[in-house]
């Protein structure tokens, strides 16, 4: 199929388009952009900055991507944004280019990005994970594959989220939140994501095993540091492997506080 440009799209001669590409009204595309093949823009889409995005992402109307970091230290270098194949983003979703040339703001592939989700400067988002409506995510945070926000949920900048865990709508995280566990309201957790561990395949023994490790971690009143010690001769399964990783590379602390 022949790619299909609306007439009243503005694009920068240098930018680079792919082929089969479908570019709605009122497009702009700046000179830095390449844009894989099979895309699909809906009106008044924004593409900016140095921006490279993979064959087919759909922009729904009023996305604007790549534009300068909301950082008042930036000083204007031509900074990236990098974002693979497969990814939906809906109305008005913003995704800001990095604030150093030292490193790109990364998408990964086949997310769905709800209305008026956000992604800012330097974050780093995996795959198949879903933002709910008004999801914030902030600067340099580290999102894992698999996971789902509740509508308006935040992350806080530097803040590292596991693969497969989940925040309820209207929740926030300033702490790093492990895999496989569910976050509420600030920083407190309701459980672990038995249904998203099932469907992503998890072995039930390897669930049963991580429903042990949340109670060591979180119930029996331990510290953190014994809590790793006591966990390390117990559990052997690679999701308990993948959760102990995770907790031992934090940087901002742990989630702890549990909803009862």
């Amino acid at each position: 199929m022949a790619s299909e440009i609306h007439s009243t799209a503005i694009i920068h001669p240098r930018a680079k388009i792919g082929a089969d590409v479908e570019i709605g009204p009122y497009c702009v595309i700046d000179e830095g952009v390449y844009l894989g093949d099979r895309c699909r823009l809906g009106p008044n889409v924004y593409l900016t900055g140095q921006t490279q995005i993979g064959p087919d992402n759909s922009f729904h109307a009023g996305c604007v991507i790549g534009d300068a970091p909301q950082d008042i230290s930036y000083s204007g270098a031509p900074t990236r944004t990098v974002i693979g194949s497969g990814n939906t983003f809906r109305e008005s979703v913003t995704i800001q280019r990095s604030n150093s040339e030292e490193e790109a703001t990364t998408i990964g592939s086949e997310n769905f990005f709800m209305a008026t989700s956000h992604a800012g400067h330097n974050a780093r988002i995996g795959n198949r994970n879903v933002l709910a409506n008004s999801t914030l995510i902030g600067g340099h945070a580290i999102i894992e594959d698999q996971v789902i926000f509740g509508g308006n949920s935040a992350v806080h900048q530097f803040v590292r989220v596991g693969r497969l865990a989940m925040l309820q709508g209207h929740s926030g995280l300033s702490q790093d939140l492990p895999p496989f566990l569910i976050n509420c309201r600030i920083n407190e957790l309701s459980g672990l994501n038995a249904i998203g561990m099932r469907r992503a395949g998890i072995p039930v023994e390897d669930r049963s095993e991580l429903k042990r490790l949340f109670h060591l971690f979180f119930r029996q009143g331990h510290a953190l540091q014994h809590a790793l010690q006591l966990a390390a001769d117990q559990f052997s399964s690679p999701a308990s492997a993948e959760f102990l990783d995770f907790i031992r590379g934090s940087r901002r602390g742990i989630c702890s506080k549990t909803r009862r």
